[in-house]
């Protein structure tokens, strides 16, 4: 067996047990809820998506590019399934903890069936390594120094100044959806040959890095920014419904985007009035 295979089925195992941990819970009456707290099935079920997410983080902090022999992989899912942690994985309730330590044997379990198991096959992910604190501070002090990046707050423009420079475009946030920007954006990084970019977001969501398909420059209730190695280019979406762009990606996105000006970001407090 090759590692990316082990690799690439602990990973699948937890987004799929991640999937169906949330639907029971969403599929719960009342929410789980009971009075001021929650119900015990409740209680049984969303400490286990907890602690998968955090398990599925430590495993995708292992290099897919780089992963070592099978044997010494093994140890380290291991590893993640007995000492992965959150703050929503600590100070538990019994039967939140008895949920929770259940989850890890059922983990720990799998990975010992697909190591002993033959012919084992698995379909392929995107590549996505999530990084440590300290290379998650080392890109927001390069982003600081190159583009001026507001690194204790993930800010940039157009929220950081009173006026956006002239070498950034902002758009609307619909113009991603609805417009084709993620599909323009994708081709302008591809033509140079761009593999892999690098995401920051804020609120200790993870950072990474992940193969450009995968790469969408969009709010998701925490604000992102984008960039490569080189720094050469940057993206950056905001909670006021704008996605900015700078550097060669700017330069491409105004030579190529036909109907751009149709797709500018107004800030709310300049919309006129409805």
């Amino acid at each position: 067996m090759e590692p990316i295979t082990l690799h690439t089925m602990a990973r699948r195992y937890l987004m799929s047990r991640d999937g169906k941990l949330r639907a029971e819970y969403a599929a719960l009456p009342d929410d789980g809820r009971r009075s001021f707290g929650y119900t015990d099935e409740a209680k049984r079920i969303f400490p286990r998506y907890d602690v998968v997410a955090a398990m599925l983080l430590e495993v995708e902090r292992l290099d897919p590019d780089d992963l070592p022999p099978v044997d010494r992989l093994a140890t380290a899912l291991a590893t993640a399934a007995s000492s992965a942690r959150s703050v929503l994985t600590t100070d538990l309730g019994a039967v939140e903890a008895e949920a929770t330590a259940a989850e890890r044997e059922l983990f720990r379990r799998g990975i010992r069936s697909w190591v002993t198991a033959e012919d084992l096959v698995v379909e392929p992910l995107p590549y996505r390594r999530v990084f440590g604190d300290e290379e998650v501070q080392d890109w927001r002090w390069r982003l600081e120094r190159r583009w001026g990046f507001a690194r204790d707050q993930t800010l940039w423009h157009p929220l950081i100044a009173e006026t956006v420079p002239e070498d950034v475009l902002v758009v609307s946030a619909d113009a991603m959806w609805d417009a084709g920007g993620f599909e323009r954006v994708h081709e302008a990084l591809a033509a140079t040959g761009l593999r892999r970019v690098v995401e920051i977001r804020e609120h200790g969501d993870p950072s990474c890095l992940l193969d450009l398909d995968e790469f969408a420059p969009s709010y998701t209730g925490a604000e992102g920014i984008w960039t490569d190695d080189t720094l050469d280019w940057i993206a950056y979406a905001s909670h006021e419904s704008s996605v900015a762009f700078g550097g060669t990606l700017a330069e491409h996105l105004r030579t190529s985007w036909a109907d751009l000006a149709d797709w500018g970001w107004v800030a709310i407090w300049d919309q006129p009035a409805k």
